[in-house]
């Protein structure tokens, strides 16, 4: 248990307005409850926000205790919760749940507010809990007071570019626009790079030549597409061209239920309930033969940016912060304040491994499992989709290693691989979902033995992402070690450095294949670090320009007499 006087030292810092960085799961669950009930004292309700169901449920239960000691009444928001249930949930002092929930509800609100005559400004948006609007409905919210953002960095910056929405029905010209996805899903591999478009792969956007152009207006088309103009034609091809070269299943995405359902690479986990914008969704949809559900009219919409700007007061906590200490401060104007770890921290960083190539790698890696698993220390492996999570799986299988595998297949089963993750012999392969609100904990004498073993398989676009899982070993106070492995044809090469210079690497890589010893490559691990700063400075000044273009938009819609999250155009 963390030191009293480091959870006052957070629990402070988070009242006053913070993004407060500490290590431990169990210790920023129980220094939420000061700040979340120091707030409640207000009467105005307080919010926790995390990044999935099980983390709210979770944490809710274990800080029950203290709540019920403190005469504070605490709810909890699930996806798929009825109406009346989410608004008892929201009239409790405290009110635990995700960021999309919580988001989704406020545009259900305003749509209900808006149909019922009512006001929609800030001040008559706190008092609106318990109006009836004109079907019998109320709105289930409290106003925008007091937020906690768990994984604030996740939260605020990781999902601050994806919007939630909620659509209009459909109608005969989204009907056109299904029939325009699907046959440039068919007809796109017809297109060649150079011949027919040509693909900038900094912007990641595709581009007709005058050869692509003709080819298009050459393709047999439905009748339904009789209706679509030239310049459409061109669009739905280019957007197919972006999804074939930049989106892959089980790594973006996965299929579930005949629905594309986003993965988010930071945490590993499904993102319910989001699309992705501009028309990539139906285009993804479309490719892979399921009911396309149209780009329509937007019947409310905001960011979560936007969103958790409203409130008067926003606070935070993350294990990873101060390498985004810049944005926080830039965007929600919140200082970083890092809270030291109560024991001295024991995880040493092995030397990072550089391969020729990526079977070169997954060898050594399966290797370096076999050696560490034959010690009796626990192993976890984090991968970047779940696509290599399951083909790790398949190469541990084959070498006789018994393993469990944890990514957004299988989720109903987090707490159960996680619980296990640090007992002796253990081996678990995970996406970031075992980078995110999991504290594992180690098995009798594996403390002894050097701790939970940590090897990290390919660099993200973020650095805080890899210190997450780094971090799930040495926590308060324990033994542990981290690899980073590394190969020449990793995405971030391709991501930060673009496709000469990762193809030139590429080729050497090639030339190296067979080399068991990395030593030779040693000396290229700085590239990889460069490759991913600029991709990180890439998607800095990406969520700096949505922030302007949705002030800007807010700005006008204001000026014109506009609700900024109603009247939203496509």
């Amino acid at each position: 248990m963390v030191h009293f006087d480091v959870q006052l030292l957070g629990g402070m810092a988070m009242f006053h307005g913070a993004i407060v960085e500490m290590e431990t799961g169990e210790g920023k669950t129980l220094t939420a409850t000061l700040s979340l009930y120091l707030r409640a004292l207000s009467g105005k309700g307080a919010l926790l926000a995390t990044v999935n169901d099980y983390l709210a449920q979770r944490d809710a239960n274990w800080m029950r205790p203290i709540y019920d000691k403190l005469g504070m009444s605490v709810g909890v928001i699930q996806t798929q919760m009825p109406q009346p249930n989410r608004r008892k949930a929201y009239s409790c002092n405290i009110t635990y749940g995700t960021a999309k929930e919580f988001g989704f509800d406020f545009l259900r609100d305003r749509l209900l507010l808006r149909a019922n005559g009512q006001s929609l400004d800030f001040d008559t948006a706190n008092q609106v809990t318990g109006i009836p609007s004109l079907s019998g409905e109320q709105p289930v919210q409290r106003g925008a007071y007091f937020a906690l953002v768990d994984e604030a960095d996740s939260v605020l910056i990781d999902d601050a570019r994806t919007p939630l929405i909620i659509s209009c029905l459909p109608g005969d010209t989204e009907k056109v626009a299904a029939a325009g996805y699907r046959w440039a899903s068919q007809t796109v591999d017809q297109f060649d790079e150079y011949e027919h478009y040509e693909y900038d792969h900094e912007k990641k956007k595709a581009e007709l030549t005058v050869e692509g152009r003709l080819l298009v207006r050459k393709l047999s088309k439905p009748d339904l597409m009789n209706r679509v103009g030239l310049i459409d034609m061109y669009d739905y091809i280019e957007r197919a061209i972006k999804v074939e070269r930049e989106f892959d299943r089980d790594r973006q995405y996965v299929v579930r239920d005949e629905e594309i359902v986003i993965v988010d690479e930071s945490t590993g986990r499904l993102a319910e309930g989001r699309k992705w914008r501009a028309g990539i969704h139906q285009a993804i949809e479309a490719r892979e033969n399921v009911e396309v559900t149209l780009d329509t009219g937007q019947a409310a919409r905001v960011t979560v940016q936007d969103f958790f700007m409203r409130f008067q007061f926003l606070s935070g906590m993350t294990g990873t912060a101060r390498s985004a200490a810049r944005e926080l401060r830039a965007i929600y104007k919140l200082p970083v304040v890092p809270v030291p770890t109560n024991k001295p921290s024991q995880r040493q960083r092995l030397e990072e491994r550089v391969y020729g190539t990526g079977v070169d790698k997954w060898a050594a890696i399966v290797e370096e499992i076999c050696q560490v698993h034959a010690t009796g220390r626990p192993v976890l492996v984090g991968t970047r989709s779940i696509e290599r999570s399951e083909l790790l799986s398949q190469l541990l299988s084959q070498a006789g290693i018994k393993h469990q595998v944890l990514n957004a297949r299988r989720i109903e089963a987090e707490a159960e691989i996680v619980a296990q993750a640090g007992q002796p012999d253990k081996v678990t392969v995970s996406t970031n979902m075992a980078g995110r609100g999991t504290d594992i904990k180690l098995g009798e004498g594996v403390a002894e033995l050097g701790g939970l073993h940590v090897i990290c398989t390919e660099l993200h676009d973020s650095a805080r992402i890899d210190r997450q899982l780094g971090g799930r070993c040495g926590r308060q106070g324990d033994p542990g070690t981290v690899r980073q492995c590394l190969a020449l044809d990793d995405e971030i090469l391709l991501t930060g450095l673009g496709p000469h210079k990762s193809e030139r690497l590429r080729s050497l890589g090639k030339r190296a294949i067979g080399k068991q010893d990395p030593g030779s490559l040693g000396r290229l691990v700085g590239l990889f670090h460069r490759a991913q700063n600029r991709a990180e400075r890439h998607n800095y000044r990406g969520r700096k320009m949505l922030m302007y273009h949705e002030k800007q938009l807010r700005k006008m819609q204001t000026e014109i007499g506009q609700d900024p999250y109603l009247d939203t155009p496509d």
